[in-house]
């Protein structure tokens, strides 16, 4: 279980009025019983999936390290402010062709999908996200800032490219966004092997 003194704080507006320490108690509960507000929150539902894969990244942790079970708290910090970061919705980014509906999708939801680019790199952890530039203008040039904890093991600028091309490839299919470039940040490198080795 996640120390609830390590989450951040998130305006209640981000998590239709909930707390990712209720959030954290609801996943400890098995989800259960239903919470309807949470199951039909988006900010709710971007934040329980973050918090998800935080339990699994600390459980491989643990398990591969069973002397050192201790986790670093600054690094699990790190993570939830993302996750955090995530919840919040943001700017609205409409799509090209909406016309005549209306149709966009927020900066929360893209900041999610970059996130996820992270399942396809063994060990990869994406921290916080950015998205710089007027994203409510089509079109305008938009910067993707990531901070990234990688792996052990494979070349850095190697994860970072697939890391890059993954994020473009989901954001292009997603959004109208005019990405002209993805910063990677790698802010830690984890001593877990995740190159194919021993």
């Amino acid at each position: 279980m996640i120390d609830p003194d390590a989450l951040p704080d998130v305006p209640a507006t981000d998590l239709d009025g909930h707390t990712l320490d209720e959030l954290e108690a609801y996943l400890e509960a098995g989800r259960s019983p239903r919470n309807e507000s949470i199951e039909r929150s988006p900010g709710c539902q971007l934040a329980l999936e973050s918090l998800e894969r935080l339990r699994r990244l600390t459980a491989d942790m643990v398990r591969e390290d069973e002397e050192d079970a201790a986790t670093d708290d600054s690094w699990v910090n790190w993570i939830l402010s993302g996750i955090a970061l995530d919840a919040h919705a943001g700017r609205r980014i409409p799509y090209r062709d909406a016309d005549p509906h209306d149709l966009g999708v927020t900066e929360g939801a893209v900041r999610g999908l970059v996130r996820h680019a992270e399942e396809s790199l063994p060990g990869v952890v994406i921290g916080r996200c950015r998205l710089e530039g007027d994203v409510e203008t089509p079109d305008a040039p938009t910067r993707i800032v990531v901070e990234v904890c990688m792996p052990f093991g494979p070349p850095i600028p190697e994860l970072a490219d697939q890391l890059r091309a993954r994020i473009l490839e989901d954001v292009a299919t997603h959004t109208d966004l005019n990405v002209s470039a993805v910063d990677i940040v790698v802010t830690d490198v984890s001593t877990e092997r995740h190159d194919g080795g021993a």
